[in-house]
Formats: structure tokens, sequence, C-alpha cells
């Protein structure tokens, strides 16, 4: 008996030093940690939730692929979705954006983003791509319109000054300090 107290003392000391060091990390300040500049590049790592396809094209360009993007105003209130090619140069800096425009899917709550089921038009996009390799990308945001609608990776700042770089049209995707690609908010 006296052994398994031992244990169960042990195990609790243990969880609560645990929890205590999360429970610092969770107040620390985040101006501390943040250089508060205007993000000048960021990291977008391919995962398996809204970036599926990010990495370095045969021709060396950097792409981003998603068929998630959407503009629920677009057209007098008609919701659209779009199959958005993003292209840097090798060296990150921007290049162009191929758009092509798909229906949205049925049901999809107006400000959240879903597959516009273009699985063809992706696989077209990729093919064009070349040989092709998913790994995170270093680049450079930027804004572009097309056929009147705003493309890109947005930089802004919220009420307290810190800097975010969210994804357009859609903005399902925002990037925050370290710009590191580790991490984004939906």
């Amino acid at each position: 008996m006296r052994t398994v107290l031992a244990a169960v003392t042990i195990c609790a000391l243990a969880i609560t030093a645990a929890c205590s060091g999360r429970e610092e990390a969770e107040h620390e300040d985040p101006e501390a940690a943040s250089t508060g500049e205007r993000p000048q590049r960021f990291t977008i790592a391919p995962d398996d939730y809204h970036v599926p396809y990010a990495g370095t094209a045969e021709d060396g360009r950097k792409f981003f692929l998603s068929d998630e993007l959407f503009d629920i105003g677009a057209d007098a209130g008609e919701p659209a979705g779009y199959v958005g090619l993003f292209l840097w140069n090798a060296d990150g800096s921007f290049d162009e954006v191929l758009v092509d425009r798909v229906g949205r899917a049925a049901g999809v709550p107006p400000g959240q983003a879903s597959s516009a089921g273009a699985d063809d038009l992706v696989a077209e996009r990729l093919r064009q791509l070349g040989t092709y390799e998913l790994e995170p990308i270093t680049v450079e945001p930027f804004l572009t319109v097309v056929d009147g609608v705003t493309f890109g990776w947005e930089v802004d700042q919220y009420d307290d000054g810190t800097y975010y770089i969210g994804i357009r049209p859609g903005d399902f995707i925002v990037y925050y300090e370290p710009w590191d690609g580790s991490g984004y908010d939906t």
C-alpha cells in the first residue's frame, strides 16, 4: 500500500510541476518574444489541413496551391470559390498567381473554407509544376487583383499592434510570429 501511495505522490508532484511550468509559459508577456516589426518573409509549411500543397516546383519556383479560396461577396452576393496557384521566384519574391473560378460547395457556411471539389483542376495545376517537392517555403507576402478579387497574403495588424499575415480571399489561414510556418490560426 505504501508503494502505491508513494507512486501516486510522485505522479502528483510531477503533474503539478508540469502544469505550473505550462501555466508560467501561458502567462509570459507575448511582446517579450515578439520583434513587433512588419514581416518581410514568412514560411508556409505543408500539412494535412489547409496547406496540402506548398513546396518547390521543377523550375525552382516556390508555390502554394489551394482549392479552398472563397469570396462570399463576389458578383452581387453570389459566393465564389477559386483554385489558386500562388508562385514565387526561387528567392521567395512574388512572381504570379494563376486563378480559376469554381463553384462553392453547397451548404458551406459563408465564412468557412471548404474544398471546391475541383480535383481535376488541382491535378492539372500540379502537373503544370512538373516534378515538385512538398516542403516548407519562405516567401514574401503580396497582394494582387485578378478580375476584381484580391489574392495573396496580406500583412495586417490587430488593434494591439501585433502583425499577422492572412490569406486572401477567404481569410481562413492566418500566420503569426515567429513566421516559421509552425502554426497558423483558422
